[in-house]
């Protein structure tokens, strides 16, 4: 994503939720810096900034700590928020439940109405880890979305960077693309088979 030192023209602030132990934090460090880091708990927030190409805003990231005594203070990060990046443990089989709901939750605020929606499937690395498809079905993100918001779900893993540049590069396109274009892109990327990462570990 551009990232050598180019000034953007100006910033976007895209808000990063979604439970702890997600790989929020190892993802934007990923993304960022190329390298694989032994995070802790998010207490609090971090702040990152991603350049991309020279017509396209820079992206501020936050990334906002998903512990349930934490997740009461995400509606104070949400003014000014351009899009929300949601981040779930595709492997989590048992918390993929209490995701949907957080993310039906946030996605009620008055404050967040229309913003784009991307939806990282992360931890598409592991043995097991449900497929984008299924990650979507579960979270009830197409009613919740459809004709409300442009959105769109990315497979990644935090831990071999597969699929953060996308995911975040479409964050981008969403901003930039009427809801109307979006939600025909939606329906042709779902059907490509490219849109499936393999599981490395799986031989």
């Amino acid at each position: 994503m551009g990232m050598h030192g180019s000034k953007p023209r100006r910033q976007a602030q895209v808000l990063m939720l979604g439970l702890d132990q997600s790989g929020k934090s190892t993802l934007l460090y990923k993304l960022k810096y190329n390298e694989s880091v032994v995070t802790v708990p998010t207490v609090g927030f971090n702040v990152e900034t991603l350049d991309t190409e020279r017509s396209s805003p820079g992206l501020t990231i936050w990334d906002v700590g998903g512990q349930r005594k934490m997740r009461p203070h995400w509606k104070h990060h949400y003014a000014d928020t351009a899009g929300l990046v949601f981040v779930v443990d595709s492997a989590e089989a048992g918390r993929l439940d209490e995701a949907r709901k957080e993310l039906h939750r946030v996605l009620k605020y008055e404050s967040l109405r229309g913003i784009p929606l991307v939806v990282l499937a992360n931890k598409q690395d592991l043995c097991g880890a449900f497929s984008p498809e299924e990650v979507c079905r579960r979270l009830e993100v197409r009613r919740q979305c459809e004709g409300r918001r442009p959105w769109f779900i990315q497979p990644s893993s935090g831990i071999t960077g597969a699929g953060l540049e996308e995911g975040f590069r479409r964050m981008v396109y969403l901003m930039k693309t009427p809801l109307r274009q979006t939600q025909a892109d939606i329906q042709v990327k779902m059907k490509s088979k490219s849109f499936r990462i393999t599981a490395l570990l799986c031989g």
